[in-house]
Order: structure tokens, then sequence, then C-alpha cells
């Protein structure tokens, strides 16, 4: 139990210090490459890319454990994940290049 406190208070602090950090330095926080919707979803969440694609990347979703729940790597321009198995709560994604750089990461919410 007190492993997933302590991830659970990194993953929020990762968060919250990516944006302090634009706030300190001035500049405004990057542009979103990803959008994800409907948020919160309950059956299907769609993503697409807002502007650049890559067929490159890799987008891989995680629960708030940290557990790998998909690995998406056949990337398009817009897809759909099927979240009906997941149980309900917050997930993780991250949007990876080629080389498993993380380009951008973000959350959404799974209801029923």
């Amino acid at each position: 139990m007190k492993n997933c406190t302590i991830l659970i208070l990194l993953v929020l602090f990762s968060f919250g210090s990516a944006h302090a950090q634009s706030f300190r330095t001035g500049n405004a926080p990057s542009t979103k490459i990803l959008r994800f919707f409907p948020n919160p979803a309950t059956s299907y969440i769609n993503f697409e890319f807002q502007n650049s694609y890559d067929r490159a990347y890799i987008v891989q979703v995680y629960n708030f454990l940290g557990k790998k729940v998909a690995d998406i790597t056949q990337v398009t321009p817009r897809s759909q994940i099927d979240v009906s198995g997941y149980t309900r709560g917050i997930y993780i994604y991250q949007l990876k290049d080629q080389t498993g750089k993380v380009i951008e990461s973000g959350k959404f919410q799974v209801e029923r």
C-alpha cells in the first residue's frame, strides 16, 4: 500500500512540476499533439493528431498504478481505443517516438 501511495504521489508531482516550470520561466505550456475525446469515456476513447503526424509514433496507456494496459504501435491520424474492459478510474497516456522518447503525456478518465 505504501508503494502504491508513493507511485501516485510521484505521478501527480510530475504533472504539476512541468506546469510549474513553464510558469516560472514565463513560457506557455506547449501545444498538445494528441487530442483524446470523449473525456470521461465509457466504452471507447478516440485520439487524433492535432497537426503533425508521424507513423513511427507509439501510444501507450497505463492505469493509475503504472501497469501498461494498451500499446498502440499502428498509429493512424485518428484512432480509437476500446475501454469497455477497463475499470473505472484515471489512465495515463504517453506518445513516444521510434526511439522510445516520450513526446507527450496526459490523462483521461473512464467511467461506468
